[in-house]
């Protein structure tokens, strides 16, 4: 099996990198980060205190959790429900952050990502892949850029999906973000010692693919 980890922080362009990459290899992409935007989702939804772990608890033991690809696009189901265009707003993003500091919820959804690996060649992209979910793979990148371009990528991302956010926020937002993702106690964002670091500051998507592709091919 081929499974590639590409790790990295908000708006580091480690998303495209992965849907791109894995159309051009022809193999599966699994967005990690939707499956956490989910959970944060279906919390906010429920009224669960995202900040209790008893209640986060319950209810990943109450809802009907799923990935499927639907036409090549990866969707997320809750109960049945096709939540993936839900998931994207700054509120689920936060959710997303502070509910995927309980063990509860990176145990349950480590192990469905694990199990589609195990399974299918595919790119994986999220936080902790190369240090975390699949530490053995030989294929890992590290994928950052300067905070500032981040958040204006992001800003973008928003206000073409009609979502009006003032571009400070939106930084205040990532560095809240970035903070609390590299110091929770399991499996922080961090580089693998053996991952290749990618900064995407002032590279183009296609350079960045180029970049990652060649990697591979030479391994």
């Amino acid at each position: 099996m081929i499974n590639i980890a590409i790790d990295g922080p908000s708006g580091s362009g480690k998303s495209t990198l992965a849907k791109n990459l894995a159309k051009k290899l022809g193999i599966y992409y699994l967005d990690t980060g939707a499956m956490y935007r989910a959970v944060g989702y279906a919390a906010l939804r429920a009224g669960t205190d995202i900040g209790d772990a008893a209640q986060v608890e319950k209810l990943l033991g109450q809802i009907d959790f799923r990935i499927d690809y639907i036409n090549g696009e990866q969707l997320v189901f809750i109960d049945g429900e096709n939540v993936t265009p839900y998931i994207r707003t700054p509120e689920v993003s936060k959710a997303a952050s502070d509910i995927s500091a309980h063990p509860c919820v990176r145990i349950k959804l480590v192990s469905m990502q694990r199990e589609v690996a195990k399974n299918y060649d595919v790119v994986l992209d999220g936080r902790d892949i190369g240090t975390y979910v699949l530490p053995k793979t030989p294929y890992k990148f590290f994928v950052t850029a300067d905070i500032e371009e981040r958040a204006r990528r992001r800003h973008f991302e928003l206000i073409s999906s009609g979502i009006e956010k003032d571009c400070e926020d939106v930084l205040a937002e990532m560095q809240s973000r970035d903070d609390a993702d590299s110091n929770r106690s399991l499996a922080p964002l961090k580089k693998a010692d053996d991952a290749m670091l990618i900064d995407t500051t002032y590279m183009s998507i296609e350079e960045v693919i180029d970049a990652v592709s060649s990697k591979i091919m030479m391994e």
